[in-house]
């Protein structure tokens, strides 16, 4: 009667759904619908049919169903072109709670290879009753619970699922007790009994309960638990979780013992009632066989495996007791966290042995299903083949994978490709299986030169030899013989005009680059050109590289001075004055050097001195300063050789000679400098120079007193204005031509005068001047530097003449930064003495 009854509730959907896929090879996809439990050989569908195919063609393609490791519970009729029941199933042993329920295998021909997918669904029937754990349960209820106090009771379990599972529960002979249900996360409802009305020992000790579970299928099952309450004084606290919801996770394969979570609960009550024991109420099938908890201190501990392939999470119902009798309850949800313990399954459905090397791109080679039972990351799965062949593998679809050709076969290039095919998922470590197909080809010249690098760069120090070997390129080439012979050409282009040839070489076999010339960093530093790298094919075939040639600096630049400068024809002399304190700035030595880097780091050292405890140089700015006071002691001439080295290596140096004065009068200089000017060897036609000097100066003399008479006349005629227009008229300040304020805006300080004597022998030339005011520079070959301020100057000498002359500015980079007033004094050939006037100015540049 049963499978009667099957039978005529039984109703059949046939989904077809057909999509046509990216390879011939894979067709649309077929899904039935079928109740469980249905007889060996009842009809699932009309597979021919519904696929379109005429059963000769299933005959000759040898077709057969494809379910990989699964059972099979389908068969395949070829004479009919149906699909028949090969064993009974039953949906609660193959799914359990999973929904929905569907066995996928696949149907493959043959000549051609054909694959069309198939889906059966199982669907539920009522076939299970609800069932309780245990047939029997018992309570102990203190006579003192309070009104709407709960007491958590077993739930039933149905494997059914939908109408036909677990629907209601009710409670029979319950006066003093009503039923209530909660609806939990997971679908399934927690059953509470709710006391409604106190207890009293002394009427009733014992109560007799029956639970009732109901399902909602057609006809209706139902299970049953007694409950037998035992009424108990006086406890009237009932235990309280701290959480009504406990969370927790537990790593797969974790080891027997593995601590989950302790969870706590309260009584109030003191003595036995405020003892508090706990235990694992849950009555889902396999709960009490994988946790355990601590009855006295609540820890939930691991006591079986968890595989989260087979459940992901658990929810276990907890009570908490007290000696008394009342409970509360609480759950812990248990998430079980999946790690990468399976490797991915490859099957290689059907495979080709050999391809023809015409063979149009897109040839489907072979064809594999592969599965990870892993979740999430751990489960999903990549297919790589090895690198450098022409084939790409291709998702037909779910887990299905198509080896095609990606691009034209070479016989020259391989003629047997070992195909490897690698499935690894995205778990951390990964995990992967592989499969090697051998697979016969063919050949032509398809593969051009390759370089091992996008771009090279190289260095080179220069002033090298010609011909010397910089470094060498190098290319490869898949093809075969001829066609994989590379020969390196270098192509054509300029550097700086110049063709590149005359430069760098590379050699046509080894790719070897020489330079042509040798190189300076001070004229060219990095220069770049390309190489092309062609193959013996026909026609051939080839590609460039980009090449960067970088010189790199040598020390072969000694350092050059560029103060004070030295020369032949000149003396110059720094002076100091014998006030000058300790760090009084003497001068500065300035040089550079043209090379680079460390090799045009400069130094200054002192190497030779008159008097080396008088002065020292900045080690790294060159800058002469006193190291003592100046004394009256202190000689009046000083020489000092400076060495300016760089930080190369092997170093350079270069040496310069600075003369010092040490004197606070101009004659003291000229007098002791005079030895100086003798070893210079001047010729005799000095004289002619010193004459034409005094006549310039006379002419100067001659306009400036024109000048000076002009701005008396004019001043005067003011004073005479001013005069007659009784004092209105404003009082403007007059300043002789050429002078400016000497406050705080002023640029012009002092003006000073001298007496130059000449005489015809230019070595007996004097002057008689006061103490200077600041630094000077003295040019001893006949040409003077005056003081910035100076009192009155004079030269005697047998002449009496007088003329003015006015001093030029003079830029003097060793200075201490002030504006310095050049006066430029020859002497004569007994031309007599003139009277100069000089004006000094510290802003004049």
């Amino acid at each position: 009667p049963a499978p009667l009854r099957r039978h005529r509730t039984m109703t059949r959907q046939v989904l077809l759904f057909i999509s046509v896929l990216s390879l011939n090879s894979v067709h649309g996809q077929v899904s039935y619908s079928i109740p469980e439990e249905m007889e060996k050989g009842s009809l699932v569908g009309n597979i021919a049919q519904d696929l379109g195919l005429d059963i000769k063609r299933l005959k000759s393609g040898k077709a057969r169903i494809y379910t990989g490791d699964s059972a099979e519970y389908i068969e395949l009729n070829k004479e009919r072109g149906v699909l028949l029941i090969k064993d009974k199933i039953d949906r609660e042993a193959l799914c359990e709670q999973t929904t929905p329920c569907a066995l996928h295998f696949q149907i493959t021909l043959e000549n051609p290879m054909e694959l069309y997918p198939v889906t059966v669904e199982i669907t539920d029937i009522n076939d299970n009753a609800p069932t309780f754990q245990k047939t029997e349960r018992r309570l102990e209820i203190s006579e003192s619970a309070v009104t709407g106090s709960k007491f958590m009771l077993e739930k039933a379990v149905d494997p059914d699922i939908d109408l036909n599972g677990l629907q209601s529960y009710s409670l029979k002979h319950a006066d003093n007790f009503v039923l209530k249900l909660h609806s939990q996360a997971d679908g399934s409802k927690k059953v509470e009994m709710v006391l409604q009305k106190p207890l009293d020992r002394e009427k009733q000790e014992q109560i007799s309960l029956v639970l009732t579970a109901l399902d909602g299928g057609d006809p209706q099952m139902s299970g049953t638990v007694q409950i037998h309450v035992n009424v108990l004084d006086a406890n009237d606290n009932a235990p309280v979780f701290t959480q009504a919801v406990y969370t927790a996770s537990v790593v797969e394969n974790s080891q027997k013992g593995t601590l989950l979570t302790t969870v706590s609960a309260t009584d109030i009550d003191h003595g036995s009632y405020g003892l508090v024991t706990y235990s694992i109420s849950s009555s889902t099938i396999g709960i009490l066989d994988l946790f355990e908890i601590d009855e006295s201190n609540g820890e939930v501990r691991l006591i079986g495996k968890v595989d989260y392939e087979s459940d992901k999470h658990y929810q276990i119902d907890l009570e908490a007791k007290d000696k008394g009798g009342l409970s509360d309850s609480s759950k812990l949800v248990v998430d079980i966290v999946d790690v990468n313990d399976n490797s991915p399954l490859i099957d290689m459905m059907s495979t080709s042995k050999s391809i023809p090397e015409n063979a149009p791109s897109q040839t489907v080679i072979a064809v594999m299903s592969v599965h990870d039972p892993d979740s999430d990351n751990n489960g999903v799965v990549n297919c790589v083949l090895t690198q450098n062949i022409p084939f790409t593998i291709k998702s037909t679809s779910n887990g299905f994978y198509s080896l095609v050709t990606d691009s034209e076969l070479d016989r020259e290039g391989a003629f047997e490709y070992n195909i490897i095919v690698t499935c690894s998922d995205e778990g951390v470590p990964s995990l992967s299986s592989s499969v090697t197909l051998t697979l016969q080809i063919s050949d032509v010249n398809d593969n051009a030169p390759v370089f091992e690098r996008s771009s090279y760069e190289a260095y080179i120090i220069e002033n090298n030899t010609p011909r010397l070997s910089i470094f060498t390129v190098k290319a490869r080439d898949a093809d075969w013989n001829q066609n994989a012979r590379v020969s390196y050409i270098l192509e054509d282009s300029s550097v700086n005009g110049m063709p590149v040839s005359s430069y760098v070489s590379v050699s046509a076999d080894s790719g070897v680059i020489h330079s042509v010339r040798s190189f300076d960093y001070e004229q060219i530093k990095d220069f770049q050109f390309l190489v092309k790298a062609q193959d013996g094919g026909s026609p051939p075939l080839s590609s460039n590289v980009t090449v960067k040639i970088m010189i790199q600096d040598q020390n072969d630049n000694a350092p050059q001075v560029l103060y004070p400068v030295q020369t032949s024809s000149s003396l110059v002399a720094e002076m100091v004055p014998r006030s000058a304190d300790v760090g009084y700035l003497v001068t500065k030595v300035v040089a550079v050097d043209v090379d680079s880097g460390q090799n045009a780091w400069l130094s200054y050292k002192l190497q030779k001195a008159t008097d080396k405890a008088l002065f020292e140089v900045g080690l790294q700015n060159g800058e002469i300063r006193t190291i003592r006071q100046v004394t009256d002691k202190d000689v009046v001439k000083q020489r000092l050789t400076v060495v300016v080295e760089d930080n190369g290596q092997p170093s350079r140096s270069a040496t310069v000679n600075v003369n010092v004065a040490v004197a606070d009068s101009f004659p003291e200089v000229l007098s002791e400098f005079t030895d100086f000017m003798h070893d210079k060897d001047y010729n005799d036609n000095l004289t002619f120079y010193l004459v034409l000097a005094l006549a310039v100066v006379s002419s100067f003399f001659i306009v400036s007193f024109i000048a000076i008479l002009s701005v008396k006349c004019h001043r005067w005629r003011r004073e005479q204005m001013f005069y007659k227009s009784n004092g209105n008229l404003p009082v403007i300040p007059y300043y002789p031509p050429l002078y400016a304020d000497v406050g705080s805006t002023g640029t012009m300080r002092q003006v000073y005068n001298y007496d130059v004597c000449g005489t015809t022998d230019s070595r007996k030339s004097d002057m008689k001047y006061v103490r200077p005011y600041s630094q000077s520079i003295i040019s001893l070959d006949g040409t003077q530097t005056l003081p910035h301020a100076q009192r009155d100057k004079r030269i005697n000498d047998d002449g009496e003449s007088q003329g003015s002359a006015r001093p030029g500015p003079l830029f003097h980079p060793g200075g201490d930064g002030e504006g310095l007033t050049r006066g430029e004094y020859r002497t004569g050939s007994g031309l007599g003495c003139k009277k100069v006037e000089i004006w000094s100015s510290a802003d004049l540049y």
